[in-house]
């Protein structure tokens, strides 16, 4: 392929390194016993950046690379993890601030994407070690509500309803903190790269400040 003008070469190259670095943070997410909290928090960012410089076209053809890059190098299970939730939400959160939707539209998209992503992930794990790791979920869940039962003395022992669905708002409100964090840090980042998103709305103006 002939390369004709800058802005293919540029297209190329950005895409290239942008996808190596993701594609990095992933094998570090998923090999490194220390700071995947952080990393979590930071893998998404490359894509969307890539997205919000080049266009849609471009980041989809950097999801692709990333794809390929991991399915060689962890196989078609660990490899294509990457996409539930952290590619298709890095995607997404790209095409919503490109397009300038409100943080409104991308929080709600961005945790739904998470919560079914994480579901995905329990299930394609648990197929892997040969073990229910949603054992472990309901079994912190049930945990807590132990606990919260005997901080507030109330006369009564958790069903297993009440334990699965406190294992389902758990997920929620732990993918709702990580979305919201991802919104802020993008909107401190991103303009250093001269690079903006949509403001947040009234009510999240004081942790954006805050943040800054």
């Amino acid at each position: 392929m002939k390369i004709k003008t800058k802005t293919e070469a540029l297209n190329i190259v950005e895409t290239s390194y942008l996808a190596s670095l993701s594609s990095l943070l992933w094998v570090a997410l998923y090999y490194l016993p220390i700071g995947g909290a952080l990393l979590r928090l930071i893998l998404p960012l490359p894509m969307i950046l890539l997205h919000l410089r080049r266009g849609t076209k471009i980041a989809l053809e950097g999801l692709i690379i990333q794809l390929l890059l991991l399915f060689i190098i962890m196989g078609p299970v660990r490899g294509t993890l990457f996409l539930f939730p952290y590619g298709i939400l890095a995607f997404w959160l790209g095409w919503f601030w490109l397009k300038e939707k409100s943080w409104r539209i991308s929080l709600t998209v961005g945790v739904i994407i998470g919560t079914l992503g994480f579901f995905l992930r329990v299930v394609a794990l648990s197929t892997l070690v040969g073990d229910n790791l949603w054992v472990l979920i309901t079994r912190a869940s049930y945990s807590l509500l132990e606990k919260l039962i005997g901080l507030f003395n109330l006369p009564f022992s958790p069903s297993i309803f009440s334990i699965q669905l406190g294992a389902v708002i758990l997920i929620i409100f732990q993918e709702i903190v990580y979305v919201l964090t991802l919104h802020v840090v993008a909107y401190s980042l991103f303009p250093r790269f001269k690079l903006t998103i949509p403001d947040p709305p009234r009510l999240l103006n004081s942790l954006v400040d805050l943040n800054n």
